[in-house]
């Protein structure tokens, strides 16, 4: 499996899976055009996707969704929450709205996808775990905490893209607001650097060997602060660490690779 992370930051998120011929892309909080030169650069098309598949319905997973839906209409996986949320936004995603538990396993094309609650201020928010051809990958981000069923679910996955969203310190003694503050610090809020630290040392106690850094704040953390707290929790585990750029990526529309070898 491979994971081409498109975007990752409070300015957009979006990425792809793939696994024996199977495309699906997680969110799309950039441009239909930045994503469809993204998967060009990939030899895809929107028209190659088995799917869309969306965490929540905040503006930075969704932006694009609508000029992807009216062009290239692919199947659009959501569970009822988000769903109704998305449906208010983007009248057209009903055509192609495919409604999912928010915690149960089904069939996209070759893989195996696994979805389960998480804890953020949205209708109804999920994340993943994909599983194909022996390989398994988890995605955790936008949550205020790890529900008991996520880190059960995402144990053994061989690559991680997890949230570290910010260094709690410098977030309290930054420039935001005290209402945001508290948002982001609480349960339906983001993980910091020291909760995805926590997490990553029990996954990779239970198998998991990457690691990538994702949703890291512009302001309140920097991807040598993130890699260090989590690198440091790691240590003596046979476990690696890399974090996804902010914003855009490499070249114009480029995206940053990831391989699941098991």
């Amino acid at each position: 499996m491979t994971v081409h992370i498109l975007a990752s930051g409070s300015e957009g998120n979006s990425l792809l899976v793939s696994g024996e011929g199977t495309h699906v892309l997680l969110d799309a909080g950039i441009s239909a055009r930045r994503i469809t030169a993204a998967l060009r650069e990939l030899g895809l098309s929107p028209r190659d996707l088995s799917g869309v598949l969306l965490t929540h319905e905040h503006s930075d997973h969704v932006s694009g969704l609508a000029t992807l839906v009216k062009q290239y209409r692919p199947p659009l996986y959501a569970t009822v929450g988000t769903a109704r949320a998305v449906c208010r936004r983007v009248p057209a995603a009903a055509d192609v709205l495919r409604a999912i538990p928010r915690q149960g396993t089904f069939d996209v094309g070759d893989i195996r996808v696994t979805v389960f609650p998480t804890s953020h201020d949205a209708a109804e928010s999920v994340d993943y775990r994909f599983d194909c051809g022996g390989s398994a990958v988890g995605v955790l981000t936008d949550t205020g905490c790890v529900p008991p069923a996520a880190e059960d679910i995402l144990r053994g996955v061989g690559l991680m893209v997890l949230e570290s969203n910010h260094d709690v310190e410098w977030l309290l003694s930054g420039p935001y607001p005290y209402y945001l503050k508290q948002r982001i610090l609480g349960a339906c809020g983001h993980l910091s650097n020291n909760d995805a630290a926590f997490l990553a040392q029990r996954l990779a106690a239970s198998g998991t060997r990457q690691f990538v850094l994702a949703h890291l704040s512009r302001e309140n953390n920097t991807p040598e602060r993130a890699q260090q707290t989590v690198s440091l929790a790691l240590s003596g585990l046979d476990a690696s660490v890399t974090v996804a750029p902010r914003g855009q990526l490499s070249g114009p529309y480029g995206a940053e690779v990831f391989i699941c070898s098991a």
